[in-house]
């Protein structure tokens, strides 16, 4: 079985990050959503429990995805999926220069370990996690940007933060 592993961290998923998913799971035999309680991301928006919820609602369509939480390295996370390859998606070059650098960092601890970019659709290339927490937080339309599963989470999210 070929399993993928499409790793973030989610904070929150957009539609982007969903398209990269569900083209792997046509792809994949398996999908592994690994949300990452990423230590270099300062000041997220959800907690990992509710990001992983909201990656949960928004696969719970597609039955060989699966989503687990990772708080280690993500080369060593993939050891428990042999022959597991990652799964990026890439929006500009300057991802590419980003992702490269983590390819290389990932294949000295893992040799095994596969990388696999997929471009993103032009409709998401200029989409990112932090425009959807800034556009929530100034009460802008996130129709578009996020599945419609979470809007009213994040919305939620949004406002208490806003005080």
């Amino acid at each position: 079985m070929r399993t993928a592993i499409c790793p973030g961290s989610f904070d929150p998923i957009t539609l982007g990050h969903l398209n990269i998913i569900v083209r792997a799971a046509q792809i994949f035999d398996r999908v592994v959503v690994c949300v990452a309680a990423n230590a270099t991301k300062t000041s997220p928006m959800f907690t990992v429990e509710e990001k992983v919820e909201m990656v949960r609602r928004v696969t719970a369509p597609y039955p060989n995805v699966t989503v687990e939480v990772n708080r280690g390295l993500l080369a060593e996370f993939a050891r428990q999926y042999e022959g597991s390859v990652l799964i990026k998606g890439l929006r500009a070059a300057s991802d590419f220069d980003y992702e490269f650098q983590m390819d290389l960092i990932n294949k000295r601890i893992n040799p095994d370990l596969e990388t696999m970019f997929l471009t993103a659709d032009q409709r998401y290339t200029f989409l990112s996690s932090s425009i959807v927490r800034e556009m929530a937080r100034y009460g802008g339309e996130l129709r578009g940007l996020v599945p419609e599963e979470i809007i009213g989470m994040i919305e939620a999210k949004a406002n208490t933060q806003r005080g």
